[in-house]
């Protein structure tokens, strides 16, 4: 049985959350299992409904979504995700992120995209997304590449939603949370 504690989910502005994951490799497959229930239970208990490897500090292309539509879990592992197609039609919706608590902003992306990645038995897998799960797999990925949401927003509300976040959790370390 897989250990399922708990991870601590990195807030900014840890520089590892600027970093670029590397690709699983074959010799990290028993790393990645031993992980995804792990991160699938932290980004269950946040809650939220994506987590990527490098936001509880492993710098692997790995990533965990669940949009759980109609309030039924089905999780997603993406080992090795990408996007191989993308819509010119866009779509704007308002984004948030365990690593940044309690922000949120506007984002826009491709309205559509087809992701090949490989699942945690080994096999290929290819599909295309739409609505909120293409927002949250774009999103996870970016992670990937050290890419925060607040990155796709203007400096000035960037600027603001980062000061906002260095004080509310200025207050709480003070505060002794």
């Amino acid at each position: 049985m897989p250990d399922e504690t708990l991870l601590p989910i990195l807030l900014v502005p840890d520089s590892r959350l600027r970093a670029k994951a590397r690709p699983v490799g074959p010799g990290d497959l028993d790393t990645v299992r031993e992980l995804a229930p792990r991160m699938l239970a932290t980004m269950y208990k946040a809650p939220g409904i994506g987590l990527a490897a490098p936001q509880v500090g492993v710098m692997l292309r790995m990533a965990v979504v669940d949009i759980q539509k109609d309030d039924q879990q089905d999780p997603m592992v993406l080992i090795n995700p990408q996007i191989v197609a993308e819509s010119n039609e866009l779509a704007t919706r308002e984004e948030g992120c365990l690593s940044l608590p309690n922000q949120y902003a506007d984002v826009t992306r491709p309205a559509r995209i087809k992701l090949r990645w490989m699942a945690l038995d080994g096999s290929k897998q290819e599909m295309e997304a739409d609505d909120l799960l293409a927002t949250c797999i774009q999103h996870e990925l970016d992670h990937l590449d050290g890419v925060l949401f607040v990155d796709h927003i203007s400096a000035l509300k960037r600027n603001m939603l980062l000061r906002k976040l260095a004080k509310e959790l200025k207050n709480k370390s003070r505060d002794g949370e």
